[in-house]
């Protein structure tokens, strides 16, 4: 009878510990450590099995840091689990954390932010631990239907949103521009002319480019299957994107019109930035009084407006695959804590943040912030940013500068025809590695075999004739693409042959000297072998 008890009790501790991991969400792939002191650490009112003291290491931006980690401690102090973590939080950005985590996933923080572009590398790369039942609900019910999908792929949530800001919108000078033109480019960019200041729009970048095709009623959207081969739904080279170029090139042509995205310029003669959130505190300090913040407004072609439309992202946090599963759901438990209502409206009160807690959004604080008060408007304009190809954003960005240089509509048909044959080229690129550099002048879609690793099964290599350049550097890149994962921090033999102070946060491979090389890669886990 002891026996059976003891069984029973076994099997039910067991059952416990996986009933926590599964409402935490945790994952059981290496690359966690285990915690230490799971049956000393109290904290809170209670405790149970999450019981514990654990070291990690959170990433986030900078300005977030010291916010962070007092969050974190107010989570041990509040949190009835039991749970107390000794956190070491660094600074490492949004746009920063996904290349750095896919480099190596065993060294990246165990709870990390970054951008919603970032998603599908990061899934696909194991680098996000899958959340269980109970935290997707939580994920599903207090956000955003579009930052919900942000943290979705193939019906299931790998991350907790963060915010709902990443668009632009327009901070203007209401010295100059009056509130009965900023819904009209073409009253600005009159305003503006009067005044003899600029409407600074950075169209030399897809991102914001992309506006004017979006605004005429075009579309371009980019998904990704399991194994990462790319689908596009595309319809740039359209009469819709005549129209989209016919706009850019009257705005352009413009004497006030200035290609930046920076508030500083309105210390710098202009009237109007369009920009985000990022820049409310420069603006607001520039123009004081005078600052108003607006969503984006419409242009005219031929007689008719169209609303110009941005790109909408979102920004949000990940926990890390663990090896141990008691650990991870002790881990979800911050990141629910850190994403939370609570969470969300001090960041929002301390930097500015755009909550996507449904419940923070309704909060007096937001409702009455006059800059998150115009991405809520311009939300309503917008299309969600998903995983784009890394080459449309040259691609697309090239159609501004057509618009600018030509006038006809032959000139627009015959470049969004290129633009079209680029798409198609970006879509069906083989699946390789390529080595890019000076020596296939940095072409990231070259479909020769020339400088292609080739090989059976995972390991993969090429011999390089490398000439004598001022730059003797590249990357190797899967074909179509710019991720650095790939580079000298990788490069487990044969680093004494490269330059590793030109190396850079580039993390590429710079050679010190011209010769012939051969390079390996072990594609399980991204090793690289340099002999001479």
């Amino acid at each position: 009878m002891k026996n059976v008890k003891r069984v029973l009790a076994f099997l039910l501790a067991a059952a416990m510990v996986f009933a926590l991991a599964a409402c935490g969400g945790g994952g059981t792939t290496p690359s966690g450590t285990s915690k230490e002191g799971a049956s000393e650490g109290t904290s809170g009112s209670g405790s149970s099995e999450l019981a514990g003291t654990y070291d990690i290491v959170v990433w986030c931006a900078d300005n977030v840091v010291e916010l962070t980690k007092k969050q974190i401690e107010d989570f041990n102090s509040k949190n009835t689990d039991g749970i107390k973590f000794n956190a070491t939080v660094e600074n490492v950005g949004e746009g920063d954390a996904a290349t750095q985590m896919i480099t190596d996933v065993e060294a990246g923080g165990d709870i990390y932010c970054f951008a919603q572009d970032q998603f599908a590398r990061l899934v696909q790369a194991n680098a996000l631990s899958k959340l269980g039942t109970n935290a997707a609900a939580i994920v599903k019910d207090g956000n955003d239907a579009g930052a919900v999908n942000a943290a979705t792929m193939g019906g299931d949530i790998y991350a907790y949103p963060l915010t709902a800001d990443n668009t632009y919108f327009m901070y203007y000078d209401k010295s100059v521009v009056p509130e009965d033109a900023v819904g009209s480019l073409n009253k600005i960019v009159e305003a503006c002319e009067k005044a003899n200041k600029y409407v600074a729009f950075e169209l030399s970048t897809a991102w914001y480019m992309a506006s004017f095709f979006f605004g005429a009623g075009c579309k371009s959207e980019w998904s990704t299957d399991k194994d990462g081969h790319w689908n596009v739904n595309d319809d740039f080279n359209s009469d819709n994107g005549v129209i989209a170029m016919k706009a850019m090139h009257d705005f352009e042509n413009s004497k006030m019109f200035l290609s930046k995205s920076s508030a500083a310029e309105l210390d710098a003669g202009a009237a109007v930035v369009v920009s985000g959130t990022w820049d409310s505190g420069t603006a607001s300090g520039i123009l004081k009084d005078n600052l108003g913040v607006a969503p984006l407004p419409a242009y005219t072609v031929d007689g008719k407006d169209y609303q110009l439309v941005s790109y909408m992202g979102y920004k949000l946090m990940g926990v890390k695959p663990q090896t141990d599963s008691v650990k991870a759901a002790a881990l979800h438990k911050l990141a629910q804590y850190l994403t939370s209502e609570e969470g969300q409206l001090e960041r929002h009160e301390k930097v500015g943040w755009g909550p996507s807690n449904l419940k923070a959004q309704a909060a007096d604080s937001v409702q009455n912030d006059p800059v998150l008060s115009a991405v809520v408007k311009q939300a309503k304009n917008s299309v969600v940013q998903g995983q784009v190809n890394d080459g449309w954003w040259n691609l697309a960005a090239a159609l501004a500068q057509t618009a600018k240089d030509e006038s006809s509509e032959d000139a627009y048909k015959k470049a969004l025809g290129t633009y079209a044959e680029g798409l198609e080229k970006l879509k069906n690129l083989r699946e390789g590695l390529l080595f890019v550099g000076a020596w296939n002048e940095w072409n990231n879609t070259d479909d020769a075999d020339t400088y292609v690793l080739t090989g059976d099964g995972d390991v993969k290599t090429l011999t390089l004739e490398v000439p004598q350049s001022d730059y003797m550097g590249g990357r190797i890149v899967n074909i179509g693409s710019w991720e650095n994962d790939k580079g000298f921090a990788q490069v487990k033999t044969g680093a004494d042959l490269l330059d590793a102070d030109s190396a850079g946060d580039d993390n590429n491979i710079v050679f010190k000297e011209a010769g012939t090389y051969t390079i390996t890669i072990n594609t399980t886990n991204n090793e690289i072998s340099i002999t001479k």
